[in-house]
């Protein structure tokens, strides 16, 4: 079973979490104004890197909470998670794999 630190609640097992796709990315701010190509490449043209990558979870089965986490793709580990509102953390991969220990 995989755990997930909710910044709120603390650790949890993974169902009780929704994943809320990619963090840190500019959000329209009149949707209704995008044209379908301009909305379609918003909510389907995402970053899909191996490695790092920041995420926003919801704490679905718990608080409720909105947070963003790193989480290393080669590996399904979660390398650290923050409050939603906080810049992405400045981590090197090689410190990224030390969190994940």
């Amino acid at each position: 079973m995989l755990l997930i630190k909710c910044p709120y609640c603390g650790e949890r097992a993974e169902v009780e979490f929704a994943n809320g796709g990619e963090a840190h990315i500019a959000r329209p701010a009149d949707p209704m104004a995008l044209n379908d190509e301009q909305w379609a490449q918003y909510l389907y043209m995402r970053d899909n890197p191996k490695g790092l990558i920041a995420e926003r979870w919801r704490h679905a089965h718990g608080c409720g909470r909105f947070f963003n986490a790193l989480r290393d793709t080669r590996t399904d580990r979660f390398v650290m998670t923050y409050e939603m509102g906080q810049p992405r953390p400045d981590i090197t991969p090689e410190q990224a794999a030390e969190a994940a220990r």
